[in-house]
This record gives C-alpha cells, structure tokens and sequence, in this order.
C-alpha cells in the first residue's frame, strides 16, 4: 500500500461559473495556484469537444503557469490528440464523451474499443505523456487497458457514490477488487468521481490506489467555506483514511 495517497483537483467547474457570464472571473487558473498551496498534488482539466467549460487558452495557461502535474482529460479524438502532443501535459485520461451528458457518465469501453484507441495510446505514450484510460472497476476493462499499454487506469467511482444501503458495500468490493488486479497486471490505479466528504474515505483506504479525483465536490464546497478549506480538509480525510488502513495492515 502506498504511504502517500495523491489528490488531483479538478478545476473544470471554475470555468463553468466564469462562461456563465462569458466574462474572464473567476480563473481557473488561480483556483489552480490556490489548489497548489492547499495541498493538491495534481490538477486536472477537461478540455471537451463543446468547450463548455475549460478552454483551449486555459490548457495553455495551465501548461505555462503551473508547477503541479497537469492531468489533461480527453476524448479520443484527433482534435484532442493533437492539442495533448502539441502541449505535452504530465498526463492524459482518455475518458468517454457524449455531447448531450451533464457529466461523464460511466468509464470508458476500453475493452470494446481497444481497435480505436490503440493508436491514441501509442502516439501518447510514445510523446512521454503518461496516459490513462477512465474505466469502470471490472475485470475485462482492466485486461484491455494492460493490452493498449496505458500505463495507468482511473477506476470509475461513480456507481459506488450513488450507491444506496444494499449496494454500497458491493461496489466498494468491486473497487477493492478492481484496484488489487491492476496492481497484479502492473498498472498504476487511480480513481474518482462523485467522490465527497461523506464517502472517499473507504476508497482512501483501499491498497494500490494511489491517486483520487475530485472536482466538482470541492467546487461546490468552496462557496460555502472557500477552496482553500475545501481541499484542506479532503485532504486530511483521505490522509487519515490511508493511515488508519496502514495502521490496521501493520497490527
């Protein structure tokens, strides 16, 4: 199990509340600074078809102006693989894109797709951009992802946050699960999505994760009690879950 558990902020929300007005406030890229020095150990942007939040100028801001690793978050497209191999970011997610969604719903269909995506893959990794595929915790997902040789995999959390009494803990099996084969095919494991106070500490705590998402909880926390305390106080959730984990491991 990894000591350090690594939080990658989501800034794409930033840029929703500024395109509401079309104006330049509030700035993504200072919710990255701000991110930066509350403890964020990455930051992740969506840079979507429509653009309708983060922008193509604030991909080359982030690229220019942060010192955190920049998680590019992409559909696989040929648009989207020549703005990522013209910027070269510290990572790519290629995730599932429809442009009538709210939000991403569900991982990408690595396994079904591995014809498209192989080349997305290659061209990538080959540019020394660290690629990771967004899929869903499952057996067949997994393999594919080993298969393309994306070095890394974010496990969809989503099923697991929705989840109700009866199903909660079988989806946070399927996580543990999940995350325990990619450790044996040798990939890196992230996850993320709908993740909250309430919920991220039983996925904090789950061995080989080493990377957790989130966006759109901490944006919306920030107006109640600001983006500093937001990310301050995941922050420690998820260090106190990983410990404990540590701790009972050790016993």
């Amino acid at each position: 199990m990894s000591q350090k558990l690594r939080l990658g902020v989501n800034i794409d929300h930033v840029a929703t509340i500024r395109n509401a007005r079309g104006i330049a406030h509030p700035d993504p890229i200072r919710a990255a600074r701000m991110a930066a020095e509350a403890g964020a150990d990455g930051i992740t942007a969506h840079l979507r078809e429509d653009r309708r939040h983060i922008s193509d100028e604030d991909i080359e801001r982030l690229s220019d102006q942060i010192d955190l690793p920049l998680n590019l978050e992409m559909a696989a497209t040929d648009e989207m693989l020549a703005i990522a191999l013209q910027h070269k970011p510290h990572a790519a997610c290629i995730v599932p894109e429809k442009r009538e969604e709210l939000t991403t719903e569900g991982g990408l269909d690595a396994h079904g797709g591995e014809n498209h995506l192989r080349r997305y893959v290659d061209e990538m990794v080959k540019a020394g951009i660290r690629v990771s595929l967004f899929i869903d915790p499952e057996e067949s997902q997994l393999r594919s992802a080993r298969r393309l040789g994306a070095p890394v995999v974010e496990l969809h959390t989503g099923c697991y946050a929705e989840a109700g009494p009866e199903t909660w803990e079988a989806e946070l099996e399927r996580l543990r699960r999940a995350a325990a084969l990619a450790a044996d095919l040798g990939l890196e494991c992230h996850a993320g999505h709908g993740l909250s106070y309430d919920n991220v500490g039983p996925v904090a705590a789950i061995p080989n994760l080493v990377e957790l998402n989130i966006g759109h909880f901490l944006i919306g926390e920030a107006i109640f009690g600001g983006l500093d305390s937001a990310i301050k106080r995941m922050r420690a959730l998820m260090d106190q879950a990983r410990a404990e984990a540590l701790g009972n491991r050790s016993a």
